[in-house]
């Protein structure tokens, strides 16, 4: 065992001493309303569930002033919120693990995944995620393959909106803010006869922060091949535009879903780290989600199914300029600049049942059987390039349609059959011990089996402790194994899974009714890291490999305090240390130090005070880029909000980035933006809203 799993086993041992033999029903004294879901498929108490887990309710959104998904889940022990260059694309880092795509945290929307077949992700056209209808928010950074099958590998996060339940009449909304911010909301619950309906539509746009970028990639192709192409220095292209519509309808144990989401983004950095102020993402998402749960189907005998289907594009208006006008290569210059749009349709349908049984005396039992139909089945190119022999671009006359010629991906379509069982064995009156099994079989690859095994001890009534072991994995997106024509990343049909082994240790002690504390310990092993490497010839791109293994072990300290007169706090310390196997070096970029305090006031029944300060430290570079460290940073958030009582509006302000610190994200080597992405500076919005 290391020494960070030992040290909090014996810390664990003084305390469970320290603690007197205290009735079972003093727990209600100190509460279990923190239910969570994701760890086991059914609503348990947090500190009881087999994973480390945080949930954060809408009222804990409301409190923060938050705006967008990305503010909330930095708030997560053990997550940071970083930036992709192209359209600024969130990155969920959890415990080290960081990738340019960061397909290795699994998105969920009402337990939907959210994951597109291209690259893995939520899409590189995600575009955040409004939060005014967010009931609850569900993290769980234990692997989580042996429940959810491929990409439950960093963690899972679940969104799950408001339900009919969740609420009662209307309620409208505006928000203004800096850079052009503007979003309009309307939603909706109630009943409908004998069913129940909740309902939701937001509008928003914005110019984004135009942030300097001193140097781009095309500065160092201007240097190495003697052109004068580069726009930078110049802004970022971080504008939006967006529509969001939700409607739920939920009729005794029948739940049916559907949800759109639209977004018109700007390029960001540029998809190759090179400035482009025109290119212009447009992204569509359809997911219908039908399900249905009967808790008493028998006697000791639950059951429930759920068919899901999703559909999403991605196009292009204005095509993504991969290089500036006058790039030059030895294959020849591109007068009007090198220009792309890689656009994809794809399909997914998932079904899947389960069946409970809680018949056997001290078990309770969980098996699953799902299969899922995954289809990229339109791919087109508009392109102005071709390759010569050597790898390099050649300059055509025009964009035109590539793709029955030379596209950087033809469709491709994968199925997946998978069944798991899963028994919470109740050992003695104060230990569980959580045992899954996952098996996955693949059309493409072939199978994967994944297991965990969790034991929980209750220790005292305000104690309890937790071991933990998961294996979990990443199947290869599309782009990874057959993309055959993209100037940036080319594809390898020989690249394997990622596969992640986990050992974790948690302790959660509440002292006091207004005081909880949670330390865990973590060490994991990841192996056939699928990563892209630089073509032999520069200039080329990349091509994706698996490129070896990563160690990382750290610990993760959380607390929440209520002292009194309205006054709520909540910090969370991370640390974490990694390893790339092969270097014996940082793989980098992740931060190895991040802290979060959160301060929520109650002046009085009408005044709500609240700040976040959020410091981001240690990210290092990984072996090859040989520029300084990331630089640390530290963002204060201020909220201020007035809901006089009684009345049936409200209105709000929050201040980001309220010293107007300079805060930067990494870009990724071999790209060339030296000095980093620029995050926002200093921005005001105000939020006015009214129920109905």
């Amino acid at each position: 065992m290391s020494k960070p799993l030992l040290a909090l086993g014996l810390l664990l041992c003084g305390l469970a001493q320290a603690q007197s033999s205290e009735e079972q029903d003093l727990a209600l004294a100190f509460g279990d309303s923190a239910l969570v879901s994701i760890a086991t498929g059914s609503a348990q108490p947090l500190r009881r569930a087999p994973a480390v887990a945080a949930v954060i309710t809408a009222a804990d959104i409301e409190a923060m002033g938050a705006s967008d998904l990305d503010q909330v889940l930095e708030r997560v022990p053990g997550l940071h919120v970083g930036r992709g260059s192209g359209t600024y694309t969130p990155l969920y880092v959890a415990r080290g693990i960081y990738s340019q795509f960061n397909p290795q945290i699994l998105m969920l929307q009402n337990g939907v995944p959210m994951t597109t077949l291209l690259v893995g992700n939520r899409g590189n056209g995600w575009g955040g995620l409004p939060v005014q209808h967010i009931a609850r928010i569900e993290v769980m950074l234990s692997p989580g393959s042996a429940l959810y099958g491929s990409d439950a590998y960093a963690g899972v996060i679940n969104i799950v909106t408001k339900g009919p339940r969740d609420l009662h009449g209307g309620e409208a909304g505006l928000r203004l803010g800096s850079f052009g911010a503007r979003d309009a909301w309307l939603q909706q619950g109630g009943k409908l006869g004998p069913a129940e309906f909740a309902a939701f539509v937001q509008r928003g746009r914005g110019e984004g922060a135009r942030n300097l970028v001193e140097a781009d990639a095309q500065s160092f192709n201007d240097a190495t091949f003697g052109s004068h192409a580069s726009l930078a220095p110049g802004a970022l292209n971080n504008g939006h535009d967006s529509w969001d519509a939700n409607l739920d309808l939920a009729l005794e144990g029948w739940r049916w879903r559907i949800n759109y989401k639209l977004r018109e983004l700007g390029t960001g950095a540029g998809i190759s780290q090179a400035l482009d102020p025109q290119g212009l993402y447009r992204t569509e998402r359809l997911v219908s989600d039908l399900s249905w749960q009967q808790a008493a189907l028998l006697p000791d005998l639950s059951a429930g199914f759920g068919l899901s289907a999703l559909h999403y594009s991605q196009q292009f208006p204005r095509p993504l300029q991969i290089y500036p006008a006058g790039v030059r290569f030895p294959t020849g210059v591109f007068p009007d600049g090198m220009f792309g749009a890689p656009e994809t349709w794809e399909r997914q349908w998932r079904l899947h049942a389960y069946l409970g049984y809680e018949g056997l005396a001290h078990h309770k039992l969980r098996a699953g059987l799902g299969y899922e139909d995954l289809d990229l089945y339109r791919t087109r190119e508009l392109k102005n390039f071709a390759f010569a022999a050597n790898g390099l671009p050649i300059p055509l006359p025009t964009i035109t349609d590539h793709s029955d010629i030379d596209p950087f991906m033809r469709p491709q379509r994968r199925s997946v059959a998978y069944a798991y069982l899963q028994d919470d064995w109740q050992l003695a009156p104060d230990w569980t011990l959580t045992l899954g099994l996952r098996h996955d079989r693949y059309s493409d690859f072939g199978n994967t089996t994944n297991p965990r095994l969790a034991l929980v001890w209750e220790a005292a009534y305000n104690l309890s402790a937790k071991l933990l072991y998961g294996q979990a994995f990443r199947a290869p997106a599309f782009n990874e194994q057959y993309s055959i024509s993209n100037p940036v990343a080319r594809g390898n049909p020989a690249i394997r899974p990622e596969t992640l082994a986990t050992r974790e240790a948690q302790l959660i002690w509440q002292p006091g009714r207004h005081l909880q504390l949670s330390l865990a310990a973590f060490e994991h092993r990841l192996r056939d890291l699928i990563r892209t490497t630089p073509n032999a010839q520069p200039g080329t791109g990349t091509t994706f490999n698996n490129t070896g293994d990563q160690s990382g072990r750290g610990l993760e300290l959380s607390g929440s305090w209520d002292p009194g007169a309205g006054l709520h706090l909540q910090l969370s310390l991370s640390q974490q240390r990694s390893r790339d196997e092969s270097s014996g070096r940082s793989p980098g970029y992740a931060p190895r130090r991040h802290a979060y305090l959160l301060a929520d006031w109650r002046v009085s029944e009408a005044w709500q005070l609240g700040a976040q300060l959020n410091r981001v430290a240690g990210r290092e570079r990984p072996p090859g880029d040989v520029r300084p460290p990331v630089a640390d940073y530290t963002n204060v958030d201020l909220s201020l909000r007035h809901a006089p009582q009684g009345a049936r509006w409200s209105v709000a302000a929050l201040l980001r980035n309220a010293t107007d610190s300079d805060q930067r994200e990494p870009s990724l080597a071999p790209g060339r933006i030296v000095n980093d992405l620029p995050l926002a500076p200093r921005s005001l919005s105000v939020e006015l809203d009214f129920r109905y």
